[in-house]
Formats: C-alpha cells, sequence, structure tokens
C-alpha cells in the first residue's frame, strides 16, 4: 500500500540542490507525485508529496540527514494522506495586480476565510513596473467555493473590497 509523505527544503540555493534531492527520493523507493520549488532571496525552497511503501519514509528521513550535514539545507518531512475532493465546492480562479503595499495577502486571505471559502492555492510575486519601474504585487490564487454559496454577491463584495483596496482583480471559474 502506498504512502504519502510531504517534504519541505529550505536552503542556500544552489546548482544541483534539486537533483540531490530528488536522487535520494529516488534511491529510497519514493515518487514525485506533486511539487512546488522557487527562489526567494538567496534561499532555494521546495515542497513535495511523495508516494512510496512503508519502508520509503524510514531510508528517506536517514537518507536526508545527509543532504542537512552542511548547515545549508533544512529539510523536515510528514506523513499524509490523500486529499479529500472538495465536495460540492466549485474552484474560482483569482488574480490580483497592484502597487504593492503591505496587507494584500492577508486581506485576500480575510476576505475568503470570514466567507468559509477555502483557498486551495497561492503565488505571489513583487515585481518592478516596465515603464515607471514602481514596486508592484501580483498575485495568483485558487479557491474553492461551497456550492450552496450566492457567487453574484460573493463576486460583488469581492470586486467591491478590491475597489476599495486599489486591487486589479479577476475572479472566473477554473476551466478543467
Amino acid at each position: 500500500m502506498s504512502q504519502l509523505i510531504v517534504l519541505s527544503a529550505v536552503g542556500t540555493d544552489r546548482a544541483g540542490v534539486v537533483n540531490d534531492i530528488s536522487r535520494v527520493i529516488l534511491d529510497c523507493g519514493g515518487n514525485i507525485d506533486e511539487s512546488r520549488m522557487t527562489t526567494l532571496g538567496a534561499e532555494f525552497a521546495v515542497l513535495m508529496l511523495i508516494s512510496g511503501n512503508w519502508h520509503t519514509l524510514n531510508k528517506l528521513e536517514s537518507a536526508l540527514d545527509k543532504l542537512t550535514g552542511d548547515g545549508n539545507l533544512a529539510i523536515s518531512i510528514k506523513k499524509t494522506d490523500e486529499a479529500k475532493p472538495a465536495a460540492d465546492c466549485m474552484p474560482y480562479a483569482i488574480d490580483v495586480v497592484c502597487l504593492d503595499h503591505p496587507g494584500i495577502v492577508f486581506n485576500l486571505a480575510n476576505f475568503f476565510a470570514s466567507r468559509q471559502i477555502d483557498i486551495a492555492e497561492v503565488a505571489t510575486k513583487r515585481y518592478a513596473a516596465a515603464h515607471t519601474g514602481a514596486p508592484m504585487f501580483s498575485m495568483q490564487m485558487t479557491v474553492n467555493i461551497p456550492g450552496s454559496t450566492q457567487l453574484a454577491q460573493i463576486r460583488d463584495e469581492f470586486l467591491e473590497m478590491c475597489d476599495q483596496l486599489n486591487l486589479d482583480a479577476i475572479m472566473e471559474p477554473v476551466k478543467a
């Protein structure tokens, strides 16, 4: 029976770090089912969902310790279960672009949390505007809206909040 493990790693960015981690996973009998990897500042960060037999977890714990020996990489693993499908929910994509300022992520997260809407994924980025160099912020988010929710009302409230916060936003159903 297959087991699931979530691996998170953060460390100094360098060439070969993905190779090193993926080699250990393969050597221990694991398979990378899903992953998110990025560079944040001078650090590399990764989240992986790994599947394998019951032996995989024990082997991974020992083998991954060798990668953390020099202190430049911190790794943690945790057993998990299959994700339960969002019952009676509709996935919606949220795209936001605005001048960067504190509180954007909090205000959006608070909006959805206060309405019992699950946030499934979030990706954010800060960048300089093309011609002016102004600090810009973009966010892509996937939320699961319960089927019992009045979509028109949620959309209106969301766009009103975005207008108040001076956020350019789009909210549309995820198309398979």
